[in-house]
C-alpha cells in the first residue's frame, strides 16, 4: 500500500537576504532537507504574477493564470551572470526583519534591480530567449503588453486605462506595442528568467524523488491580463465591465460571508469551446506542477454569485456549474493527471458526488474534526472516519498554526482531543506534536504538514486569516529552523507510519556511503603521498 508524505511551505517563506523567498540556494537546500527527511512532496502557494506595489500580496490574486511573479528570481543567479554586482543587490533595502517579507519595499526595489539585469542582459542574442517567447506568445504578448500598459499608467487598473486599450481594440494594442516596447521586452525578460530558474528547481527535485505540489486558484483577478485579453471567458457586460462576482456565503472563517470580487466564468461560452481554456490552463500547469491542487473544488458543482452592483455577499445566489463535463474533457485532452480537490467549506452533496466522480483525493484538515458540542464521531475530519483516497493535513495555508491553534482551545476543546486519543499526560506545548502523529498514522494515502506546524511555532508563524487584508501572506523561516534534529524527526515519524519515499532515502543512503569512500580514499592517497616523501628524503 502505498502511503507518502509531503511538507507545505510557500517559496515566500524561504529565507533569503534579499527581502523573500526565491529560487535560489536556500530553496535547493530545502529539497536537500526534505530528501533527508523521507519526504515525497512539497507542496507549495501559487506561483503567479501577484500585485507590484500592494502592502500585502495575495497569491490567489494574480495578474494571470498563466505568468510567474517575477520577485522569484534569483538575484544571486542574476549576480553569477555578470549581470548585477553583489554591491547592488547587498544595497537595496529590503526590510530589517528576516522573518516578514515587506512587499512595498520590495516594489520599489527588487524590480529596478531586475531592470538593471534586463538592460545587461543583451536578451536579445539568447536563442533560449527567442524559444521560450516563441512558444509561449499566447498568454506572454497580452501579459507583458498589460503590465506595461498599467505601469504607464502609473499602476492604475485596466478599468481606469483610456477606452481604446481597455476595450483591447487592435490599433491601440499596435500603438502601445510600439510605443513600450522594450517594457514590453522587459516583462518577457522576466518570464524567462522564472520560467529558466523554476524548472531548474524542480528538475533538482524530481532528481531528487521529490514531487512538487502546486497550487491553482479557481478564479483569476478582475484586474489582469486574462479578462482584458478574453472578456468572452467571463460574466460581463458589453463594456466588460463585472456583471457578477465571486465570495461565498457566511461559514466559520466569515460570519458575514465574503467577497472575493474575481469575475465570474462565462461556463455556457466554455462549455462550447470545449473547454479550451481551461485544457489550456491546466496542460501548462502540469509543465510547472506535478501534482496540482485546485482551489475551491466546489465551485465546479456549484458556484457563489454576488452582484457586482450590490458588492453583499448576503446578496448572493448559488449558480451550476459545469461539474463532471469539465473534468471528463480534462481527462480526455491531457490523459490522466494527479489532482487534489480543494473541497472545504459547505459540503452539499453535489460537491461529495462530483468529488467522488473525478476520483480525485480531497482535503482533511483536523482542525475541523473537534467541536465541543458534538461527541457524536460521525464528523468527517475526525482520523476514523477517512478513506485512503485523501491528503490530511494539520492545517493549511488558511489556519492557524496547530501549535496556535491549540493554545487557543478551551479547556473543554483541548480536554476532547485528549480523550479521543487517550492521552492526558502530554504538555500542552508538545500537543502539536500528537497532532501530526495522528496525522501520519490516519488511513489517508497522502499526509502533508506545514513546516511550521513541524517546527511547533505559534500564530505569528500563520500565513492567512481568510477575511482579512493585511498582515497576510508575510511570514518567513529563520535560516536555522530545518535543523539536523527536525530533519530526523520528520524522518522517524514519517517511517514509523509507513510513509517514507525510499528512492530518496537510499539515494541519500548512496550519496553518503560515495562520499565516506571517496574520504578514505583520500585520506589513503595523502598517506601513501606523505610515505612516499619521507621514504625519499
Amino acid at each position: 500500500m502505498k502511503r507518502f508524505a509531503g511538507v507545505l511551505l510557500s517559496v515566500t517563506s524561504l529565507p533569503s537576504k534579499y527581502g523573500i523567498g526565491c529560487f535560489d540556494q536556500a530553496a535547493y537546500d530545502f529539497v536537500d532537507w526534505l530528501e533527508k527527511a523521507g519526504q515525497k512532496y512539497w507542496q507549495i502557494l501559487p506561483l503567479g504574477s501577484t500585485s507590484h506595489g500592494g502592502a500585502y500580496d495575495s497569491p490567489y490574486q494574480a495578474y494571470s493564470a498563466f505568468a510567474g511573479n517575477p520577485y522569484f528570481i534569483s538575484l544571486d543567479a542574476l549576480i553569477k551572470e555578470g549581470v548585477l554586482t553583489e554591491e547592488e543587490c547587498a544595497s537595496a533595502e529590503f526590510g530589517n526583519d528576516p522573518e516578514k517579507v515587506d512587499y512595498e519595499l520590495l516594489s520599489r526595489n527588487r524590480l529596478p534591480l531586475l531592470h538593471k539585469a534586463y538592460e545587461r542582459s543583451e536578451i536579445y542574442k539568447n536563442k533560449d530567449f527567442k524559444k521560450f517567447c516563441a512558444d509561449n506568445f499566447w498568454w506572454l504578448d497580452d501579459y507583458a503588453l498589460f503590465m506595461s500598459v498599467r505601469s504607464y499608467f502609473g499602476d492604475k487598473g485596466g478599468q481606469q486605462w483610456p477606452e481604446d486599450i481597455r476595450m483591447h481594440y487592435g490599433p491601440a494594442l499596435d500603438y502601445y506595442g510600439e510605443m513600450l516596447y522594450f517594457d514590453v521586452e522587459f516583462q518577457k525578460y522576466m518570464q524567462f528568467k522564472f520560467y529558466e530558474q523554476w524548472s531548474a528547481l524542480k528538475k533538482y527535485a524530481n532528481d531528487k524523488h521529490i514531487e512538487i505540489v502546486g497550487d491553482i486558484p479557481i478564479y483569476v483577478s478582475p484586474d489582469g491580463t486574462d479578462v482584458w485579453a478574453q472578456p468572452e471567458l467571463f460574466q460581463l457586460d458589453e463594456n466588460n465591465q463585472m456583471v457578477n462576482v465571486a465570495g461565498c456565503p457566511p461559514d466559520n472563517f466569515a460570519v458575514d460571508g465574503q467577497v472575493w470580487g474575481n469575475p465570474l466564468y462565462n461556463w455556457e461560452y466554455h462549455k462550447k469551446t470545449g473547454y479550451h481554456w481551461w485544457v489550456t490552463r491546466l496542460w501548462y500547469s502540469f509543465k510547472l506542477y506535478d501534482v496540482v491542487r485546485i482551489d475551491h473544488f466546489r465551485g465546479f458543482d456549484e458556484y457563489f454569485s454576488i452582484p457586482a452592483a450590490s458588492g453583499k455577499a448576503k446578496d448572493g445566489h448559488w449558480e451550476d456549474g459545469p461539474g463532471m463535463d469539465l473534468f471528463k474533457t480534462l481527462e480526455r485532452e491531457l490523459g490522466e493527471r494527479k489532482f487534489i480537490a480543494e473541497d472545504l467549506g459547505l459540503m452539499t452533496d453535489g460537491v461529495r458526488k462530483l468529488v467522488k466522480d473525478s476520483g480525485f483525493p480531497n482535503m482533511k484538515v483536523l482542525q475541523f474534526a473537534w467541536n465541543v458540542a458534538d461527541t457524536t464521531g460521525v464528523n468527517e475530519y475526525l482520523p476514523h472516519n477517512f478513506g485512503r483516497n485523501n491528503v490530511v493535513y494539520t492545517g493549511t495555508h488558511d489556519n492557524e498554526t496547530v501549535a496556535g491553534w491549540y493554545a487557543g482551545l478551551t479547556a473543554e476543546g483541548k480536554e476532547q482531543i485528549r480523550d479521543y486519543i487517550d492521552d492526558h499526560h502530554t504538555d500542552d506545548a508538545d500537543m502539536y506534536k500528537k497532532m501530526i502523529r495522528m496525522a501520519m498514522m490516519c488511513a489517508s494515502e497522502t499526509c502533508i504538514v506545514p513546516l511550521q506546524d513541524w517546527a511547533g511555532l505559534d500564530n505569528s508563524a500563520r500565513m492567512n486569516t481568510p477575511g482579512t487584508v493585511d498582515k497576510n501572506w508575510c511570514w518567513r523561516m529563520k535560516t536555522d529552523l530545518t535543523t539536523d534534529e527536525l530533519c530526523k524527526e520528520v524522518l522517524v515519524m514519517t517511517m514509523r507510519f509507513n510513509r517514507a519515499n525510499w528512492a530518496a532515502i537510499d539515494a541519500v543512503k548512496k550519496a553518503s556511503e560515495e562520499d565516506e569512500t571517496a574520504e578514505i580514499e583520500s585520506e589513503k592517497e595523502e598517506k601513501e603521498k606523505h610515505a612516499g616523501v619521507i621514504q625519499i628524503d
